[in-house]
């Protein structure tokens, strides 16, 4: 199974985010976050994560990179804890097990970002890891 973690290359997104990610976290497409905002009307920072942004579930920063790396099942459980309980603490959730449920499609999803046959435009931000 493949997940995603985010990189820096540069410091650009210490710039383009408020806040950016740490590179090596965990990260999901962090959509939800923008689920009760005018996406027409976002601006400057805010309009830059909805667009082009992966959230980091550690820091909830943004990243405009991620990279593609295998997993265990184990991980993938750790990343639904996680999401889970800032779902819970920081987004509205109602109690761990509805959180864990949200969790599981925004996880889910990211999963299907890793199995695309060929870089495409859609992606064109995750890059799959790299090893010597």
């Amino acid at each position: 199974m493949k997940l995603l973690r985010t990189i820096r290359l540069d410091p650009s997104d210490t710039f383009v985010f408020e806040p950016a990610a740490e590179p090596g976290e965990w990260a999901v497409s962090g959509a939800f976050v923008f689920w009760n905002s005018d996406v027409e009307q976002l601006e400057g920072k805010a309009r830059s994560a909805f667009r082009s942004g992966f959230l980091g579930l550690d820091s909830l920063g943004w990243s405009t990179l991620v990279q593609i790396v295998e997993v265990s099942e184990g991980d993938r459980v750790a990343v639904l804890d996680r999401l889970a309980a800032q779902l819970v603490k920081h987004f509205g959730a109602p109690d761990i097990a509805t959180a864990r449920l949200a969790a599981e499609e925004e996880v889910a999803f990211a999963v299907s970002l890793c199995n695309q046959p060929s870089p495409s435009s859609a992606a064109a931000s995750v890059l799959p890891a790299w090893s010597p």
